[in-house]
């Protein structure tokens, strides 16, 4: 019966992901001559070919605009009927100002949640970056529709027009759909049930996602192979569930020069129950998406590798489930790590801190990577900190973390620093291990001392807590409700910036 089961859990979690049907197109601009179309106008007098229809419909799209008194505010939008020969005009605004790569993305997902999305259409972008427009329209029409018994995908074209439509198509195809690609993995893997996303399946998801890529090695580490790295932390979360866990590991060489990596470690828990100091049902369901920082890690890695960045990335994710079992570990338990230290375990709940603790050591002992991000949804606190706008970032070195708050600005992933210090190392020592895996609050720098113990002192490292900004209850432009794939855009910001030398 439970070969049975297992068999049935794999068939479907590697069945097709949902995913959109839309093709993407550029065109140099021109009149359209029918069906659904999308106008990005500013504020005063319309130009171009938005001029060119208002005058072939006798002025009709001028004057409907100014009896709804329609002002070109960024992302506001108005749809009109029986303009010319035109089924449907799309009006959307964009303001007075020049427009940032983060603003442009915003633009695409408005354009996105304002089209129908079961016909072709013809985006005027002009002299905007189509390449950009085009990113952030497929962000924002991301759905999942897996288990949807009555979702249909309809294939249809949005063709951006533009001033320059060979760049755009060469910046889209050979670069941002990879990292739209990436994210929308993320959230695939994110939203996806736990009873079909354990750790073999997460790693043989990854297998099939890199598969044929350049310059990129998959690299999976069973139980056998990590209790030769004594991996007892990562070991003792997964004890307790019949999917054992995994080590993942995925290598990208883009740089022959031979340079240090970058190192990406990501805590996949691929469902927290909180092992035997179990959670409240309440909300339990959204622990499907613990592994969110382990997909930010492939989804980054996937993103670079497709585009060829000139540099070298290893993403590590360190992949459990956490389940309440009779073999479960406990609270006051020890376990040791592959660093040797070890940690008395104060709450089952507190598992992402345990399985990192081994992903790190094996990412700074193999690879002596140049920088090492850890990325997880690791404490409650950090969303009662923060909310839902930015992630908590910190480090040893102050002003490496507070460095990184422009690019998080930049790519629309924002960040913002807690702190770490002495005091919050000194609370997590143990009286019968070298450290205890929690001490109460602030618990969002807790967490990260503990991490931050398997931290070499002199390793360029900083911490990603994601867990306020992972899930959201309400969507933005470039993210929907629920997963929004949080982390692929911000470390693509940084692998960019440290391969263009910064």
């Amino acid at each position: 019966m439970t070969k049975f089961w297992l068999a049935t859990a794999l068939s479907l979690s590697l069945s097709t992901f949902a995913s959109a049907k839309d093709n993407f197109a550029f065109a140099p601009i021109s009149m359209p001559s029918d069906g659904h179309v999308t106008l990005l106008v500013g504020e005063g007098d319309l130009s171009g070919t938005a001029a060119e229809i208002d005058a072939a419909s006798d002025g009709a799209l001028s004057k409907a605009l100014e009896n709804a008194e329609f002002k070109a505010k960024f992302g506001k939008s108005m749809h009109l009927y029986n303009i010319g020969d035109f089924t449907r005009v799309t009006v959307m605004g964009v303001g007075d100002e020049d427009l940032s790569m983060r603003q442009l993305h915003d633009l695409g997902g408005h354009i996105a949640k304002a089209s129908d999305n079961k016909v072709s259409l013809n985006v005027v972008a002009g002299d905007l970056d189509a390449a950009d427009l085009a990113a952030g329209y497929k962000l924002g029409a991301y759905s999942f529709k897996k288990y949807k018994s009555d979702a249909k995908d309809h294939d249809r074209t949005v063709t951006f027009m533009s001033s320059d439509p060979s760049v755009a198509r060469s910046e889209f195809e050979g670069d941002l759909n990879h990292l739209v690609e990436g994210v929308n993995f993320t959230r695939d893997m994110g939203t996806e049930p736990g009873g079909s996303m354990y750790p073999e399946l997460f790693a043989q998801k990854v297998r099939e996602k890199f598969r044929g890529v350049p310059n990129v090695k998959v690299t999976v580490l069973g139980v056998r192979e990590m209790a030769r790295f004594n991996m007892g932390a990562l070991m003792g979360v997964g004890k307790g569930s019949i999917h054992d866990p995994r080590l993942v590991v995925v290598e990208y060489m883009g740089d022959r020069g031979g340079s240090a990596p970058i190192a990406l470690v990501g805590k996949g828990i691929t469902f927290d129950t909180g092992g035997i100091s179990i959670k409240g049902n309440s909300g339990m369901w959204l622990m499907k998406a613990d592994l969110s920082g382990a997909a930010a890690v492939a989804g980054t890695v996937y993103a670079a590798a497709k585009r060829g960045e000139n540099i070298n990335l290893v993403g590590v994710m360190a992949m459990a489930e956490n389940m309440p079992a009779e073999d479960a570990i406990r609270p006051g338990d020890v376990l040791e790590t592959m660093s040797g230290k070890t940690i008395e375990v104060m709450s089952t709940d507190a598992e992402g801190r345990l399985v990192l603790a081994d992903g790190v050591r094996y990412a700074q002992d193999k690879f002596e990577p140049s920088l090492l991000i850890d990325i997880a949804t690791l404490t409650g606190s950090v969303g009662r900190a923060l909310g839902t706008d930015y992630a908590g970032i910190m480090s040893r070195d102050k002003e490496l973390a507070a460095s990184f708050i422009d690019i998080g600005e930049k790519v629309g992933e924002e960040v913002w620093p807690l702190p770490l210090n002495d005091k919050h190392f000194k609370k997590i020592k143990s009286d019968i291990a070298d450290i205890k895996s929690t001490s109460g609050s602030p618990g969002a720098s807790i967490g990260g001392a503990v991490i931050g113990t398997f931290i070499d002192e002199d390793q360029p490292w900083i911490h990603l807590d994601i867990a306020g900004v992972d899930w959201l209850d309400s969507g933005t432009p470039t993210t929907p409700k629920g997963h929004s794939g949080w982390g692929v855009r911000f470390m693509d910001g940084v692998v960019r910036d440290r391969a263009a030398g910064n």
